[in-house]
């Protein structure tokens, strides 16, 4: 909770071969901060790109090594998936806390145990335009879904990183703007936690 206007643009799964350059420029073009939770298999298939996102300031999150969804997993499980992706993020040269994000925004008994155990702080989200099959099929009703639902303090979920999220990609720069022209301001999660504890 806080009452700066400030709200964290976060980007799951990848990095991408494809498309993750491309999400850099356009953070990079419109001076936005990002956090990137990253999936494990993803930065070892392609090291230099998620070096390429640590080298552009960005967040890096947890994400899971292998996206499986951890229901009812075993905590030995539990403990690869996150310890893997953690040693992979630090391997990219990223030096900050590693926040963590389940896949699919699902956690049920060994995972939030785990979580819980070694200090990790669990992030979802509240705003998540690709969320309705007409709205993410329109780059435009996208960022009105966005716009219409900004609060300070807000998280904003999208999957930037393959094929299928074209229409993603299109909406980011009006989202950026949009939000912008609202008074807003970006910060990666982390900035929103600490904007957060300031009372």
């Amino acid at each position: 909770e806080t009452a700066a206007p400030v709200i964290a643009l976060t980007f799951d799964d990848g990095p991408s071969p494809r498309y993750t350059q491309e999400v850099l420029a356009i953070l990079r073009a419109h001076d936005v901060p990002a956090t990137f939770f990253l999936t494990g298999r993803e930065i070892e298939a392609n090291p230099d790109l998620a070096r390429a996102i640590v080298a552009a300031g960005h967040e890096v999150g947890n994400h899971s090594y292998s996206h499986r969804r951890m229901i009812f997993t075993l905590p030995a499980t539990v403990a690869r998936e996150v310890e893997d992706t953690d040693a992979a993020i630090r391997a990219a040269g990223y030096a900050g806390e590693i926040l963590f994000r389940p896949p699919y925004g699902k956690k049920l008994l060994a995972l939030p145990w785990y979580l819980s155990r070694h200090g990790r702080t669990s992030v979802t989200w509240d705003i998540e335009p690709e969320s309705h099959p007409a709205m993410a099929a329109s780059p435009e009703a996208m960022t009105a879904h966005v716009l219409d639902r900004a609060r300070p303090g807000s998280i904003v979920i999208m999957h930037v990183m393959y094929p299928s999220r074209e229409t993603s990609r299109q909406a980011l720069p009006a989202i950026i703007e949009g939000l912008r022209a609202k008074g807003f301001f970006f910060a990666t999660v982390s900035g929103l936690i600490a904007a957060g504890q300031v009372r």
